[in-house]
């Protein structure tokens, strides 16, 4: 197997209801010619560099991917006749790829992002926390106003060197 990477661009008009089925039958193509897809990373909606079909924007969606050229085929053939699918690129990352090592890449990935979540969850109880206890009392403002000079002076005295 190889592994590719396709980025490609969507209508920027289509909303998130109507990018899921375009990317659900991508999931089918991928499962009809055994291709393992390690990736589905969606940039959003950007600026364009030059109107493609008299759009000024487009959503970016970049695929990484292991298949045969025969899914390749496929995938492109599927972006040439959805009218959603304004731009697409292929480009070949690897030739001769090791499935076990990606299947251990995707389970990183995976691994990642859940702690990612847990990370962001653990950050908002924080801010929470912090909400609720500022200015719990008079001591604490004053502790502040100390900390806060401290960084103001440092920061005059960096400016005059």
């Amino acid at each position: 197997m190889r592994r590719y990477e396709t980025i490609f661009i969507i209508d920027p008009d289509l909303s998130e209801e109507g990018r899921v089925p375009l990317f659900e039958r991508l999931k089918d193509l991928f499962i009809q010619h055994n291709g393992l897809l390690v990736v589905v990373d969606e940039w959003g909606a950007r600026k364009l560099a030059y109107e493609i079909k008299k759009k000024a924007r487009g959503y970016y969606v970049r695929l990484d991917y292991c298949g045969t050229g025969i899914l390749v085929n496929e995938i492109e053939r599927f972006f040439r006749i959805d009218d959603r699918v304004l731009k697409y690129m292929t480009v070949l990352l690897e030739k001769d790829v090791d499935i076990e090592n990606v299947k251990e890449e995707i389970a990183k990935l995976e691994a990642e992002k859940a702690q990612t979540e847990q990370s962001g969850k653990s950050d908002a109880v924080a801010v929470q926390d912090n909400e609720s206890t500022a200015g719990t009392t008079p001591s604490d403002a004053l502790e502040y106003e100390a900390a806060e000079d401290k960084t103001t002076s440092s920061a005059s005295h960096v400016e005059e060197i």
